[in-house]
């Protein structure tokens, strides 16, 4: 099996666990518990080599001396779980040499797994852009961004949810200040790198995996496109 088979396997099942205990409790302690559990057992059997960065364990740092180290959120967006929307989603992904290489995400509710092997086609952009944004606390740069682009703006919840729907084509650019985890984006960032489409810090430069910290202050994701403009216009905004 494949890296990337192996990501979208696991994605896949522990988002059906997750369906079982959104549907009898919608307890998203229990589903981070249970879907971490389910995933990392799986790993560890797999590719027993590899070191494992994620949310719901203690971080080894053991995984700085590794090349390729397994990535996992294994429920983005417990809130929306919680309340049974449709928004949240399973990551697993491996960074190699701190790169995004594999990835998969799980939207369960929408009964997909998207994976860095086999991304859907791009449809036409459209016009203007659509930009996706935090339902819950959309940041003062993401307003401005938009305003000055002229995008219109579609709240949504978890990361890997967001992202998705620009590589479903639901949008166009998913831009994000308010500071995430390595694991909230780094199965969402291969999958839309393989998809074709642009993953960078908001200043433009490359995100870096299994460092130290996990913290990622920033992202952009976005039609290929739409990537110099939304970046001159972030440095436009902090000038």
């Amino acid at each position: 099996m494949t890296d990337a088979e192996l990501a979208r396997e696991l994605a896949t099942e522990a988002g059906k666990l997750l369906l079982k205990i959104q549907g009898n409790s919608a307890d998203g302690a229990r589903g981070d518990r249970e879907a971490n559990t389910l995933i990392l057992d799986r790993l560890r059997a797999a590719r027993p080599d590899d070191a494992i960065l994620s949310e719901e364990s203690i971080d080894d740092l053991d995984r700085l001396h590794h090349s390729r180290v397994w990535i996992i959120d294994p429920l983005d967006g417990t809130r929306e779980f919680g309340e049974r929307r449709e928004d949240w989603a399973v990551h697993v992904a491996l960074a190699i040499d701190g790169r995004a290489a594999v990835g998969a995400v799980a939207l369960p509710r929408l009964g997909c797994t998207i994976s860095s092997d086999a991304p859907p086609p791009l449809p036409p952009a459209h016009v203007p852009p659509r930009m996706l944004v935090s339902r819950s606390r959309p940041s003062k740069l993401c307003a401005d961004v938009g305003e000055r682009i002229g995008a219109i703006h579609l709240g949504m919840g978890s990361a890997g949810a967001k992202a998705m729907a620009v590589v479903r084509g639901e949008a166009e650019i998913y831009l994000h200040s308010g500071g995430q985890h390595q694991w909230d984006n780094c199965a969402p960032v291969a999958v839309a790198l393989a998809a074709g489409l642009h993953a960078s810090r908001i200043d433009g430069s490359p995100i870096v995996y299994n460092r130290r910290g996990t913290e990622i202050p920033d992202l952009l994701i976005c039609r290929r496109e739409w990537a110099e403009r939304v970046l001159e216009t972030v440095r436009g905004c902090h000038a």
